[in-house]
């Protein structure tokens, strides 16, 4: 079964969860604690133009390059699932970037610099995706250099369009297009 309402009730608990432990408390500290607005702090009323655009022509690039290595794209109904379609894909970048990029890299860029920011928010970024890993039994040394290498461009993207819409698209397209498209 992918798609229908068991896969839709499965999707909707995951996205709660994940918005519930990942994306509530970010936004709360902000509120409370820093007492600055979030959404602006999180940069995600500022170019926005700019960072959907600049997000938009990473996933260009991701497709071509992805379209290279592995051919055209072989999506089969197995990989179409709400969880897949909605949690892995769309609400993923939303999900992931504004703690990591939004919240912990900008945070710790005020103390160290981008460079240093970068590097330890991407070894957070990693530490996240290993019990999933282990739970699956798919940790391996590949997988760590390439998410850290993706939460670095994320970063880099990030910092350069002055927008967090920027990662978040960028992000959402990468994991439709890996999972989706391309079942990596």
């Amino acid at each position: 079964m992918s798609i229908g309402e068991r896969t839709l009730a499965y999707a909707l608990i995951s996205i709660g969860l994940r918005l519930l432990i990942w994306v509530v408390p970010v936004f709360a500290y902000l509120r409370h604690v820093d007492r600055v607005e979030p959404l602006g702090c999180l940069r995600l009323t500022r170019n926005v133009g700019r960072g959907v655009s600049v997000g938009l022509l990473l996933t260009v690039l991701n497709l071509a390059g992805s379209i290279a290595r592995f051919g055209m794209p072989h999506p089969t109904m197995a990989r179409i699932t709400w969880h897949s379609l909605l949690g892995t894909s769309f609400f993923v970048g939303f999900i992931e970037e504004i703690p990591y990029r939004g919240f912990m890299l900008q945070q710790i860029e005020t103390r160290t610099g981008f460079w240093i920011a970068n590097l330890l928010s991407s070894l957070l970024f990693v530490a996240i995706h290993v019990p999933g890993w282990i739970a699956l039994h798919q940790l391996s040394a590949d997988r760590v250099v390439t998410i850290f290498v993706f939460g670095a461009v994320m970063a880099a993207v990030f910092k350069y369009s002055g927008s967090l819409w920027a990662a978040i698209v960028a992000h959402s397209a990468n994991d439709f297009l890996s999972f989706v498209l391309f079942g990596r």
